[in-house]
């Protein structure tokens, strides 16, 4: 076994759902604010709904959904599923996160839970924009880092990076190639 696949296996598992909108000519993401805890490496961080993976899940797929009733209110059961983005492994934390892309056709009631500080549509095309890419000094786990990220232009709202932002740029890339692309198999755990 190689030094590389046993990090892998010693990494968490994580789901979270990337969920789409159309709003006129304009394609949305949703985003949620995590709540600020100070023993959450995530807090007050910009994301998808989504967490670790619980023994009921039967699959990651399962974990995206389940999360995200649990966080925002919305059951995806009815949503059009379009595909899973290849996962992500955390750069700061051992947790490896699959990502399931879901559009909207009907407006759906957003409900906070605990875990989220606030809950946005975002425009799609906007966060491709020039002047929002930054490189920016975020904290994470007691730590000041420096790392690319996307200033959303919201008041009081930390810039998108990390996972999330990993995630975003995969599916820009994706949507821009205009390929079509086979999505990774459910890895084992």
């Amino acid at each position: 076994m190689t030094a590389d696949a046993s990090l892998a296996d010693d990494r968490k598992p994580a789901a979270v759902a990337l969920i789409l909108r159309q709003t006129g000519d304009i394609q949305e993401l949703l985003f949620i604010e995590r709540a600020h805890h100070p023993n959450d490496p995530w807090s007050g961080n910009i994301g998808f709904p989504g967490g670790r993976r619980d023994a009921v899940d039967e699959t990651l797929r399962h974990t995206a959904e389940r999360e995200t009733m649990e966080e925002v209110g919305i059951d995806l059961s009815g949503a059009c599923y379009l595909g899973r983005l290849s996962d992500i492994v955390g750069a700061n934390l051992p947790v490896r996160v699959s990502c399931f892309v879901y559009a909207l056709a009907e407006p759906v009631e957003l409900v906070w839970s605990h875990e989220v500080h606030d809950i946005f549509w975002f425009a799609l095309h906007e966060l491709a924009a020039p002047q929002r890419q930054l490189t920016a000094q975020v904290r994470f786990g007691g730590k000041l880092l420096e790392a690319p990220a996307i200033d959303l232009g919201l008041p009081d709202k930390a810039v998108l990076w990390g996972i999330t932002y990993r995630l975003v740029n995969q599916f820009r890339e994706i949507l821009e190639s205009g390929e079509e692309r086979q999505l990774p198999y459910e890895l084992p755990l």
